[in-house]
């Protein structure tokens, strides 16, 4: 059989209620400084590239200039290099705020002084890959090799290995290529407010979420920040709203995006001093580098075993949900044709598949579900009674009805078939035994195509708890 369509993309991540980061000392959030460290690394023959950089930088409407240097635009970048990284070093050093670099390899090699500097800080160097240059069209045995030789060269010049990584201009293959080199964490995403696991290729992978939003790269693009303070109230009404949301017990973690040719001009970089004044005033705020995040993470918030929906075959998937909804596997079996991502490895996302297949379904086929429901309290001992339904039922005390109330049961559920065709059903788990018997008093009483589509209703509803139960 043909497998479905699988959409990889997770648009569930941690689910309406993200963990408690429990940063240490209790911090209410967590604050990771980055500074790319690019120049010399960029698009230029010197390099041996094809034309020179036109990405980030103060040349208003830059090109590539195919087989020639661009003066002006190395010039700009060797201001990050000889002024700018110096600046934000002072900066940084005078009021001990821990820095992680993402650190271009052939960059690297090329600026000893500052390589020094870094690590004399005490900063953390993370690998920015070998060279700053686009790779969307490259092919994977490619950018593979360059990974590689980012790491080898990288190693070589700081005397440790890597243990981050981020790209930046990546292609879909970055995040699943550096995984299997093996980093401690990896930041080529921009999808969320913690770190999180990712499982590729059968392990776990640990993801910290980077920004393009609090990042000085938008004072070189269309609709960014114009001046210093336009920065330090963007960056202060964020730390504003994650400092309110881990206040409330949902500690996030924020990301501040730096360049030292962007952000180390004078008239920028008083911004960034005037928000690194106001966030060290705070109390309960945690200056991190990207490492010490995530080994609290790692120790906080280790991988855990959870179903994976989306990769299940069709056997697995109706093995553990055939038996959601009543004696009728062949819910699950149409479920597991429709395209299936991340986000249905919850109780809701399994929920929807199956309710979709459900109300796809014809009416007899539908009428065939209600059917193969039990009675309420009337065939509490029969053989076509699931252990789900029997669970259910003596959950709401369905098996320690008096006399009286068992005889009201039995002639209800009479009335009920004769006139509607099917059983009453009724998510019992929501209701004790007096709400269970009003409603079935007043819907008896119901028009019959009502009737059928309030029971489908509750047949959905049933299975949306039983599902909370599996994935709990």
């Amino acid at each position: 059989m043909t497998h479905p369509p699988r959409y990889p993309r997770d648009f569930r991540g941690h689910g309406p209620q993200p963990p408690d980061a429990r940063w240490p000392g209790g911090a209410k959030i967590a604050i990771s400084v980055v500074l790319n460290y690019e120049e010399g690394g960029e698009n230029c023959l010197l390099h041996g590239d094809a034309a020179s950089e036109a990405f980030l930088s103060e040349v208003v409407g830059a090109a590539p200039w195919p087989g020639q240097r661009h003066w002006n635009m190395e010039s700009v970048y060797d201001y990050g290099a000889r002024a700018g990284f110096w600046r934000l070093h002072r900066l940084f050093t005078e009021l001990d705020v821990p820095v992680t670099v993402y650190g271009v390899a052939t960059a690297l090699a090329r600026a000893p002084e500052q390589l020094e500097a870094m690590q004399q800080a005490g900063w953390e160097v993370a690998s920015h890959g070998l060279k700053w240059i686009e790779h969307k069209d490259m092919p994977e045995e490619e950018e593979r090799a360059q990974i590689r030789a980012a790491i080898r060269l990288h190693t070589e010049v700081t005397g440790a290995r890597p243990t981050g990584w981020y790209t930046g201009r990546c292609s879909v293959n970055t995040v699943r290529l550096a995984a299997a080199e093996g980093f401690e964490w990896i930041s080529d995403t921009y999808d969320d407010d913690l770190p999180y696991w990712a499982r590729i290729d059968g392990r776990d992978q640990l993801i910290l979420p980077y920004t393009l939003d609090s990042n000085d790269m938008r004072f070189a693009t269309a609709q960014g920040f114009n001046s210093g303070e336009q920065f330090f109230t963007y960056l202060r009404d964020a730390f504003d709203a994650l400092y309110a949301e881990g206040g409330a017990g949902a500690a996030r973690m924020f990301s501040i995006g730096l360049h030292c040719r962007l952000i180390g001009r004078p008239g920028r970089v008083m911004g960034l001093r005037r928000f690194l004044d106001y966030a060290l005033s705070h109390e309960g705020v945690w200056f991190a580098t990207r490492g010490q995040i995530a080994q609290h993470w790692r120790a906080t918030h280790p991988p855990r075993p959870q179903i994976r929906v989306f990769e299940m075959t069709q056997a697995d998937f109706v093995a553990r949900f055939g038996g959601i909804y009543e004696h009728s596997p062949w819910v699950a079996e149409r479920a597991w044709a429709y395209e299936i991502g991340p986000a249905h490895d919850c109780a809701a996302g399994v929920a929807s598949l199956l309710a979709r297949a459900f109300r796809s379904a014809s009416e007899a086929k539908r009428l065939g579900v209600l059917r193969a429901h039990p009675d309420l309290a009337g065939r509490i001992e029969a053989a076509a009674l699931t252990p789900a339904s029997q669970a259910e039922q003596a959950g709401a005390g369905l098996d320690r009805l008096s006399a009286a109330q068992k005889a009201e049961f039995l002639r209800l559920n009479a009335a009920y078939v004769d006139r509607h065709g099917f059983p009453f059903i009724i998510a019992v788990r929501d209701h004790d035994t007096a709400g269970i018997l009003a409603a079935f008093r007043r819907r008896l009483e119901a028009p019959t195509e009502a009737e059928f589509a309030e029971a489908c209703a509750q047949v959905e509803r049933i299975a949306r708890l039983r599902l909370e139960e599996i994935f709990a």
